[in-house]
Formats: structure tokens, C-alpha cells, sequence
């Protein structure tokens, strides 16, 4: 057997490979004779088959498929070899009709190669690095919430400001309803409040979905709806009010920091509100990471310039699915992948240059961490080591949950290293600045 490859240009490359007879006889024989052995064939004894019928029956069968296997299995050991980084895979060339009655046979593949290129991790202008903080203005909003949550609830037969009211929103024609509690104050608009206020028990107030809640996310969780489908579909409903309550805020006492922290852990509301504080810029450092490494993402992809072998991915593209795709849809889905390859490119130039590869171990500690997280959100604090490893081998066992383990490490990994490396400028921002920022 010999492997040739011919570099058209640094992006892409042929690989001729030529099979000889001495290449494939021995192991198309071999399975002939065990062929044999098995074959059933009518008027003939089992095993006694005359190897002239086996090899007129089965021969050029086992040929193709003895050649393929070779074929594969020397493609691949060439790649390896030679330590080729393709994208992709090899995809064969076609050479029409292949005559099968000849000794020797010569096969071809196109390649398209990895590009080669530097990644600069100090780009020009410095990337935002988010330190978002919890606000007075947050931490007395949340101070309120939780005063409702653990308050007493005050059954009532008419509705005023502040209360809570329970019914379905029903749109009889379009089929539409929608069971849900809600308090009055979170409405829209004076029409909107006017319209519950004073009303009683069983009574049924009728309003439009546009413009019905303050918040965007209170038209999903109250209506079932996103605030552009509330306004898109302007549905007149009616509300029958089933349910009236005052909801009494608990007092900021022992008692409802006891219930909170558990007994003893906070004493005072300044407490109270620094333990907030500590909480809530814990829970928004996840989000300012993730945008983080969003952003450093976006600054590589787009100071990092290099050639793809862009022709060969198309059609590879085409080729490589279930269903082969038109020439139109493999470049309609080369345009919405090239982003995402370039990315994986520069993450895996990143991750060798700097040696950032994670081990079985590291991500046994990973998962053995996160369950020690979760059970110490049930109270328990200091599980055994025996316990952690038992439960960590269970679910290291599943390979979906090791994909899901190595990629969430590798992106920690990733973000340590970008905020090591990379020019970053801090900004203090309050979350809603920081929505506004990000997501506007």
C-alpha cells in the first residue's frame, strides 16, 4: 500500500491511496473460508461448500468491504501519523465507476486543513469586565419581598391597592385561559387599576392583554404570555375574581431571621442587609462572568484573522448530514457555523498553546464539588468523602454528564485565564445598568 498527499495550497490537500493485491488477498481469503465453514447453500452439505461457488456468490462482496476496511483503517493511521489537523473529514473524490474485476486499486481524498495563526490576547481596546452590585434601592425592594413572602395573608371581599387577587383570565372565542394570582399593584396604567380597585368577590372585570403588567416578565408568569405575543394578540379578557387577600408584612424580628438563616446566623437588619448583599452579588457574578467570556469570545473571533478552507467545508457540509443538502443550503449553513468554527479554532489554539487540557481527575474533583454545593443547600454541610465519591461515580458513569462536566470546567478554566491574560477594564454597575448595557 502507498499513501501520497499533494498540498494544493496551505488550506487544502489530495491524498491518493494506492491498494495492491497483496494489500487485501490474505484477508479476503480468510473470510472466504469461514464463509465456507457457514454457508448453506441447497444440494451441499454445511462446511462442504465448493470454495469456487462461495467465491462466485460472496467474493466481490467481501472484496469491497475487506478494501473499505483497509482503506479507513490506513486513512485514519496516515492522519494520526502525520498529525494533519483537518476539518471535518476526508471526503472522497469521485472517480466514476470503479472497475472491482482489477488487482490494484487507487482511491482519493480532499482534505481540508486546519489554518495557521497566532492568538493576541491584548487586544487594542481594553473589554468591560462587569462587577455587578447590589444597590440600596435592590436591597430594600428585596427586603419588601421577603416581608410578603413570610407575611400573613388576610382574607378580604373587596379589592384594594396592594392586594392580592386570585381568578382565571378566559378569552371564550380564542379558547384562551389562564389561572394565576397576581397582586394589583404590579399592573399597568391607571384604567387597569381603577378597574380592580373596589371591585368585590365573583365579580368580572374585563381589560385587554396590551399594556396590562409593568414588568415584562409578569406577563408570562401572571398570563401565559410574552409581553409581544400580549400586545401582538390585544385579547380582550375577562377576569372573575375568585379570591381577595391582604398580605401583612412579617416583621423584620429574630423570628423571621431566624426562618431565613436558620437560628442565630444574623441578629439585626443591617445583617439582614448585608448578608443580601453578600448573596445577591454572588448569584450576579455568573452573570457578568458569562458575559465575560461572551465578550472576550467576541473580541478573538474578531481580531484574529485567518483563511478557512472555505470550499471544502461547503461541500463537506453538503455531504456529511443524514440527507445530502443542495449546494444552497450547505452555503446558507457554512454562513451560520463559520462564527462558531472560527471560535472552536481559536479555543483549541488557546487551550494547547497554554495548556489548559483537563484531566479525569480534575473533573472528578469538579463534580465532586458541585454535589458537595447542592447538599449543603439540603443542610448538609459536611458529607463524607466516602459519600462524595460514591455519588461522583455514579454520575461519572454517564457519558452525557461527563460532556456536560468537561465543558463547564473548560469554560472556568478558559474564564481564570482570560481574566489573567487578557486586557480587561473592571466597571461597577448596577444590575439594571448592566441589562441595559448588555441587552439594549
Amino acid at each position: 500500500m502507498n499513501i501520497t498527499r499533494e498540498n494544493i495550497d496551505e488550506l487544502n490537500a489530495v491524498l491518493k491511496i494506492d491498494i495492491a493485491k497483496e494489500d487485501y488477498t490474505e484477508k479476503v481469503q480468510k473470510v472466504l473460508k469461514d464463509y465456507r465453514k457457514s454457508a448453506n447453500i441447497p444440494g451441499f452439505r454445511k462446511g462442504h461448500v465448493p470454495m469456487g461457488l462461495v467465491q462466485k456468490q460472496y467474493g466481490k462482496a467481501i472484496l469491497v468491504d475487506e478494501v473499505n476496511k483497509l482503506l479507513q483503517e490506513n486513512l485514519q493511521k496516515y492522519l494520526t501519523e502525520e498529525k494533519l489537523d483537518v476539518l471535518g473529514n476526508p471526503l472522497p473524490k469521485d472517480q466514476g465507476d470503479l472497475n472491482w474485476e482489477s488487482d490494484d486499486y487507487s482511491f482519493e481524498f480532499e482534505l481540508g486543513l486546519a489554518p495557521k495563526f497566532e492568538v493576541d490576547l491584548k487586544p487594542k481596546k481594553a473589554i468591560k469586565n462587569y462587577k455587578i452590585i447590589v444597590d440600596d434601592e435592590m436591597i430594600e425592594n428585596q427586603i419588601k419581598t421577603i416581608q410578603k413572602q413570610f407575611g400573613k395573608l388576610t382574607n378580604k371581599q373587596e379589592v384594594a391597592a396592594g392586594d392580592e387577587v386570585s381568578g382565571s383570565f378566559v378569552n371564550e372565542e380564542e379558547g384562551f385561559e389562564k389561572k394565576t394570582t397576581f397582586e394589583v399593584d404590579k399592573l399597568k396604567g391607571k384604567a387597569n387599576t381603577s378597574a380592580f380597585v373596589g371591585a368585590k368577590v365573583d365579580d368580572v372585570v374585563t381589560i385587554s392583554t396590551k399594556g396590562l403588567f409593568k414588568e415584562a416578565g409578569d406577563y408570562r408568569s401572571f398570563l401565559g404570555l410574552s409581553e409581544e405575543e400580549a400586545k401582538e394578540k390585544n385579547l380582550e379578557v375577562s377576569f372573575k375574581i375568585e379570591e381577595v387577600n391582604n398580605r401583612v408584612a412579617a416583621d423584620l424580628d429574630q423570628d423571621l431571621f431566624d426562618k431565613l438563616y436558620g437560628p442565630g446566623v444574623i441578629s439585626s437588619v443591617t445583617e439582614l442587609k448585608e448578608k443580601i448583599k453578600e448573596e445577591g452579588e454572588g448569584q450576579f457574578k455568573q452573570q457578568s462572568d458569562q458575559q465575560l467570556l461572551n465578550d472576550v469570545t467576541e473580541a478573538l473571533i474578531e481580531n484574529t484573522e485567518f483563511d478557512l478552507p472555505a470550499e471544502f467545508l461547503k461541500k463537506w457540509i453538503q455531504r456529511s448530514g443524514e440527507k445530502e443538502l443542495t449546494v444552497e443550503q450547505a452555503e446558507e449553513e457554512y454562513a451560520r457555523s463559520e462564527k462558531g468554527l472560527r471560535y472552536q479554532l481559536i479555543e483549541g489554539k488557546v487551550i494547547a498553546d497554554n495548556k489548559l487540557q483537563i484531566t479525569f481527575e480534575e473533573i472528578k474533583a469538579f463534580a465532586k464539588e458541585m454535589i458537595k454545593a447542592q447538599m449543603a443547600q439540603y443542610g448538609q454541610t459536611d458529607p463524607a468523602d466516602e459519600e462524595l465519591e460514591g455519588i461522583a461515580a455514579r454520575i461519572l458513569s454517564n457519558q452525557d454528564e461527563v460532556k456536560r462536566l468537561s465543558e463547564q470546567l473548560m469554560n472556568k478554566k478558559l474564564l481564570d485565564f482570560f481574566k489573567e491574560n487578557v486586557k480587561l477594564e473592571e466597571k461597577e454597575v448596577t444590575f439594571d445598568t448592566f441589562v441595559k448595557e448588555v441587552y439594549n
